[in-house]
């Protein structure tokens, strides 16, 4: 068997891979030895021989191989759910070292190939997550009630100035801001929304790398999944903050989670909510959260300890679906719910702001401010997208423009970024609508009117899948968008690049990913999926 395995075996490679080829005997006796020789050869193969382009050709195959075992992950130990864990994790540490090694492309197909079958063979078929099919088909149907939220502000805080969960601004400084605003869109370089060929302080920045170096992954950091079984519609890394992190479920609960010191843990589960939690926001001092739920009521939480603060019921006693922190004033929250209406909640007095109310045409699923914290911007489940005017006084709400995306398909998410790059200062918006499509729009005037830029190819027709801007994009050569899809990868897409837009692919979920968060200094990515797994990826250091 040592022979089969290669002289480079250690002792815990032989503990993990032992067990697998003791399954591939069982199923294939007799004259399929040959097989299980082939497949322990091509992970435990002896480096060096085939070093170079095999090599390089294997970074990219541990991602499919590693895809392959997570859609199976959920048929493993149905009684032992942290083994799962366990083991797509260290299959993806051995995958990686093993990458390294480089073997001939034959033989990674081959295996690849055979790892399919047997998984196949071991388990049967796979099927799609009931409470994946339940989500996605909530979400098109209008005429029920739903259990989706979509929002996606994804604004850097750091451009506010100074944090602190309550600020004020006065009228006078906000004429200034609006006028800063003005000379924004006229002044930008027209037809650009990214860094032109002459911004060298941003290169210089960025090291003159390129979008795909900067968005090369080592593989998986860490894998939770405290809410199997139940789809995660949203996962954030709080602001400013490189190793906390939250994600809600359709369980009913929220938790918080430390990356640091390792082992990751999850610090607290907040639980209050009877029905599932579709959408939570950080305030800007992460301090507390707010949650939404399909209960009809939000909730404000402590961080720190995990109380309860504040039940607030939805005006309308409708599902709340979505929500987000007016970035500039953190007292106020806006929500969007199943009765078509967006309301700005005063989270202290736990009331509705006067003339801070309008409806939709559909259920709100998506909410996005800009970093001013002037426009917001909310998306409904037929297919439109309104911008309103908030009034930074009063928070009072008026309707400005809409934009019909597509009839009919859900907008489940939305982003805004105001300066996409330090020389192209080009106010953007990031839409997902279940068209099998990332869309890219521009922001053209300051009453929020939209201007599509252009598109990127995703899988996405039923699931509210979102997307995010990358955070330090201002700071590279070229500008990135991270997405979750339904065909359970999370994608990265270059916004400059007029063909070829694809810069990587994370490959390792077993469900369609529906959220993606950067960390603030993008060293760590966090993505959930519909069937309530959350993986934290860890870009590699270059």
């Amino acid at each position: 068997m040592h022979y089969l395995l290669g002289t480079t075996m250690s002792y815990t490679h032989a503990a993990v891979i032992w067990p697998l080829l003791c399954f591939c005997v069982t199923l294939y006796k007799g004259h399929e030895l040959a097989s299980v020789a082939l497949l322990a050869s091509a992970i435990y193969a002896p480096a060096g021989g085939h070093a170079g382009r095999g090599g390089q050709g294997m970074a990219a195959v541990w991602q499919q191989v590693l895809a392959v075992d997570a859609r199976y992950n959920a048929y493993r130990t149905p009684t032992f759910p942290q083994f799962r864990t366990q083991y797509i994790r260290r299959r993806s540490q051995l995958l990686r070292e093993n990458a390294k090694a480089g073997h001939p492309p034959a033989l990674r197909r081959q295996y690849l190939r055979l790892r399919g079958q047997l998984l196949g063979q071991r388990y049967g078929p796979l099927s799609e997550p009931g409470s994946a099919r339940a989500y996605s088909n909530s979400i098109v149907r209008s005429s029920r009630t739903t259990l989706d939220r979509m929002e996606d502000f994804e604004d850097d805080p750091r451009a506010l100035g100074a944090r602190g969960h309550r600020r004020s601004v006065s009228r006078g400084s906000y004429q200034l801001q609006a006028q800063m605003n003005r000379a924004v869109y006229e002044d930008r370089p027209p037809g650009s929304v990214v860094p032109t060929s002459a911004a060298e302080a941003s290169r210089a920045m960025a090291g003159d790398t390129s979008l795909s170096e900067n968005y090369a992954f080592a593989g998986m950091y860490h894998v939770f999944d405290q809410h199997v079984d139940e789809a995660v519609p949203r996962v954030r890394f709080a602001n400013d903050d490189r190793h906390r992190l939250a994600c809600c479920s359709l369980d009913g609960s929220i938790s918080l989670c430390q990356l640091v010191p390792a082992p990751p843990t999850v610090l607290r589960v907040l639980r209050g909510h009877t029905r599932g939690v579709s959408d939570f926001a950080w305030s800007l001092s992460n301090d507390i959260l707010v949650s939404t739920s399909l209960d009809a009521t939000m909730r404000i939480w402590a961080s720190e300890d995990g109380r309860c603060i504040r039940e607030i019921p939805d005006p309308d006693g409708a599902e709340l679906l979505c929500c987000t922190f007016q970035p500039v004033n953190n007292n106020l929250t806006v929500v969007g719910n199943a009765k078509h209406n967006v309301h700005v909640m005063n989270i202290s007095t736990g009331k509705k702001v006067k003339g801070g109310s309008s409806k939709l045409t559909g259920r709100v699923l998506a909410l996005s401010f800009d970093a001013p914290g002037r426009l917001l911007w909310a998306g409904d489940d037929r297919g439109s997208v309104f911008s309103f005017l908030f009034d930074m006084a009063t928070g009072k709400l008026t309707k400005a423009k809409r934009l019909v995306v597509h009839e009919g398909s859900p907008v489940t998410s939305i982003s805004a970024r105001s300066w996409v790059s330090r020389e192209a200062r080009d106010p953007s918006l990031l839409i997902n609508a279940c068209l099998n499509k990332l869309l890219l729009y521009r922001v053209v005037d300051n009453e929020g009117t939209l201007q599509l830029k252009r598109s990127f190819p995703i899988e996405q027709s039923s699931h509210p899948v979102r997307s995010i801007f990358c955070p330090l994009m201002s700071f590279r050569q070229g500008a990135c968008v991270v997405t979750g899809s339904e065909d359970m990868c999370v994608h990265f897409f270059d916004v400059e690049r007029a063909a070829k837009a694809a810069v990587n692919k994370l490959q390792g979920h077993s469900a369609p990913v529906l959220d993606v968060s950067f960390n603030c200094d993008e060293s760590l990515l966090a993505s959930s999926d519909a069937s309530g797994m959350v993986i934290v990826w860890r870009r590699e250091q270059k």
